[in-house]
């Protein structure tokens, strides 16, 4: 069984991220629909195997 472990810079990055969606929404439902396709985005890409969620992003 493999343990995925976040660490603290990518914590620090999704936090980010999370505040950059909730600085572009309108209100709470705009920013929960948003937060919650980018979850099911990376559902999707697990469940296919396609390997689209080994990424890293770099800003």
């Amino acid at each position: 069984m493999e343990t995925d472990v976040m660490t603290d810079k990518q914590f620090i990055k999704i936090l980010k991220m999370v505040g950059m969606i909730l600085d572009g929404c309108e209100n709470l439902d705009e920013a929960k629909r948003k937060i919650r396709e980018l979850s099911e985005d990376r559902e999707i890409a697990e469940s296919s195997g396609d390997g689209k969620t080994d990424h890293v992003v770099n800003h």
